[in-house]
């Protein structure tokens, strides 16, 4: 089965990239690049899953669809 959830990545402290997962509370990461911040969330994703399931908890459903909106500010 293949689950797709959206990652929010911010600019964090001395230059990490923080990847945050707002469908999974607490699934927050980082890395040097967006690259490294995104692989580091997709392992993240898939043991919280795997940790969830092994206690019989309910997995949120994936993202549906997330857009960006743009503004100027």
């Amino acid at each position: 089965m293949t689950l797709q959830y959206g990652v929010v990545l911010e600019d964090g402290e001395d230059g990490w990239i923080v990847a945050r997962v707002p469908a999974l509370p607490g699934v927050v990461t980082q890395g040097k690049t967006a690259a490294e911040a995104l692989a580091n969330a997709r392992e993240a994703i898939e043991l919280t899953i795997e940790d969830m399931r092994a206690r019989g908890e309910t997995i949120p459903p994936p993202d549906v669809a997330a857009e960006m909106v743009e503004i100027t500010a």
